[in-house]
Parts: C-alpha cells; sequence; structure tokens
C-alpha cells in the first residue's frame, strides 16, 4: 500500500488488519508527514532518509524486493504511477501486477473528480471509495468503509468522562468540518467544547472518550471521527444523506444506525439540551461498531475485493 501522508492512518490500519485477520500479507509505505498525529508508520520514506548510508540502502533494497513480489500495488489518495518512492517510481514496477486506486475524501478530488475517474479508466483501473458519497463521482467504484480495530483500548469506552457535558469535534482541516456552526449550537445550548487540533492520535481519542457527544460534521457524509467516537460509545451528530444511509444500512445490515442526524444549529442545540438520552445512544453506538463495523468484516470484504481484480 502506498500513500503519501497516511489518510487517517488507514494504509498501516488496513495492513495491519489483512496481516492480522487473513493469510495474505501487506506492507505500506508512506512519503510525506503533513499532520502531526503520529500515526502507526510502517516504511516510511522521511524517516528512512535520516538513517546512515548503510541502513538506507538496506531500507531501499527491502522496498525494491517488495515491489518486485507484490501481487497487488494499492494507491491511496493522490499516489499515482508517477509518484516517486524513495530512488523509484511506482511505474518502473506495474507491469504484471494489480493495480487499484483507493479514493478518499481529498480536497483536491473533491474538487476535480472527473480528472481522477478519466485516469483510472484510461488506465482500466478498479476503484475503491473509502466513503459512499464518493460512489456518486466515481460510479463504477466499490465502497471500501474505513476500518477501526474496536478491540483496541483507545476505540473502547472509557471508566469515567467529564464532569461538565462537553461536546467534542477533531479538526484536521477547519475549513471543511462546520466548526463555526457547532460553536454557535454549544453557545446557544450553553455547553463546553472540546476542539482538538494538531495532537497526536492517542491523546486525541482520550479526549474523545471523555467527551458526552461527538460533531462529526454537516455534509452529508461521515468521517472516520464518526467510526472511532462510535466504537468508543460516544454518540455522534452528524448530517447522513439519504445515499450515504442506505450504502450503511446494506453493508453494516442493519436498518438501526446510531448517528444523531442534525441539519443547523437549532437542531444541534435543541439535541445539546435533551441529554437523557445520550447513555442509551452510547451504548448503542458501541454495539453497532462491534457487531456491524468490526475490522475483520471490513478486510474480509477488502480480500474479496481483491479477489475480483
Amino acid at each position: 500500500m502506498f500513500s503519501p501522508n497516511d489518510p487517517a492512518g488507514m494504509a498501516a490500519a488496513f495492513s495491519r488488519a489483512i496481516n492480522k485477520h487473513t493469510n495474505h500479507s501487506s506492507r505500506s509505505i508512506t512519503t510525506l508527514e503533513k499532520y502531526s498525529c503520529g500515526f502507526e508508520k510502517d516504511l516510511h520514506i522521511p524517516d528512512i532518509e535520516k538513517l546512515s548510508v548503510d541502513i538506507y540502502e538496506e531500507r531501499i533494497r527491502e522496498i525494491e524486493e517488495l515491489f518486485q513480489k507484490a501481487d497487488i500495488l494499492h494507491l491511496h489518495t493522490i499516489i499515482t504511477d508517477e509518484s516517486e518512492i524513495g530512488p523509484f517510481k511506482i511505474k518502473d514496477f506495474v507491469k504484471g501486477k494489480k493495480v487499484v486506486r483507493h479514493v478518499h475524501g481529498h480536497p483536491l478530488v473533491r474538487s476535480n473528480p472527473d480528472k481522477y475517474r478519466i485516469e483510472c479508466q484510461k488506465l482500466k483501473r478498479k476503484v475503491l471509495v473509502s466513503t459512499p458519497d464518493l460512489r456518486l463521482f466515481f460510479p463504477e467504484s466499490f465502497w471500501l468503509p474505513n476500518i477501526v480495530d474496536v478491540n483496541d483500548p483507545l476505540y473502547m469506552p472509557p471508566d469515567e468522562k467529564h464532569e461538565d457535558f462537553t461536546v467534542v469535534q477533531a479538526i484536521t482541516n477547519i475549513a471543511l468540518k462546520d466548526t463555526e456552526v457547532l460553536i454557535q449550537a454549544a453557545i446557544k445550548a450553553d455547553v463546553k467544547l472540546d476542539l482538538i487540533m494538531n495532537v497526536s492520535l492517542r491523546e486525541c481519542l482520550e479526549r474523545k472518550k471523555k467527551a458526552h457527544v461527538c460533531f462529526d460534521h454537516l455534509r452529508g457524509f461521515y468521517g472516520l471521527s464518526s467510526l472511532e467516537s462510535l466504537s468508543q460509545g460516544v454518540p455522534v451528530i452528524a448530517n447522513l444523506s439519504d445515499w450515504v444511509k442506505v450504502n450503511i444500512k446494506e453493508f453494516a445490515e442493519t436498518e438501526d444506525l446510531p448517528w444523531i442526524n442534525c441539519k443547523n444549529v437549532e437542531e444541534i442545540s435543541s439535541v445539546f439540551q435533551d441529554r437523557h438520552f445520550f447513555n442509551a445512544i452510547g451504548k448503542a453506538s458501541r454495539n453497532f461498531m462491534v457487531n456491524h463495523w468490526s475490522d475483520k468484516k471490513v478486510v474480509d470484504r477488502l480480500i474479496k475485493f481483491y479477489e475480483t481484480l
């Protein structure tokens, strides 16, 4: 698997799940450091380039061997055949390989999906998308949900919550998260906010656990932030479109979705003020992830997709 900055740690997470739950093996290679989240790394080119000459050459030989032996090259986000992986280019190794394009919600893709769709059509590449809404840009794509290890302690319910009712939002790009709407609703309902930015993944998850509700965004789809909080038993507010709901129900094999749907400041603030039902929704959220969105279920879906290549 190849990605620039690992999209929310997903390349490493998918590789880990493949190695844990299947008879196949996977490695992930990353090329950039964009966020200070401390996502898990496997072969990270910027780190390798800082090594001594002998160890650097050893790692480069390892990468070349992986290129040669791999059956599938899995390209995340905006990685292309022209992308450089250390001294190599991916295009030098694609002959005889199965190559997959995995589209995440990258702003460049959302702003110009035709460019990436046409490129995949020309190369006859199958496409994975990380959220159902992206299927509207890539009609022939296959939706592969993002993966959360529900048994990892970081993704399990906490021992204690904040004493005061607290709403949390994890923000990677404030312009895309409707944070202004959240702040207005919080002021209107007189609740505390924990806005998380520029911290490690571990600190982010520890802080999210202690909140009473998580706000994702109102863009019609969900982010990984939703899945993290649901797994922690923290209710999640979002604004899922009908199309996204249909896809989730089909994958999850249930009609009961735990997201709290809101569309504006008034609806969000009203939810904040009616707090008696959050405990029940929190338990339902955790159960939903354990029973319908486990890492094994997701990786089994990925393997079935690979088998169609």
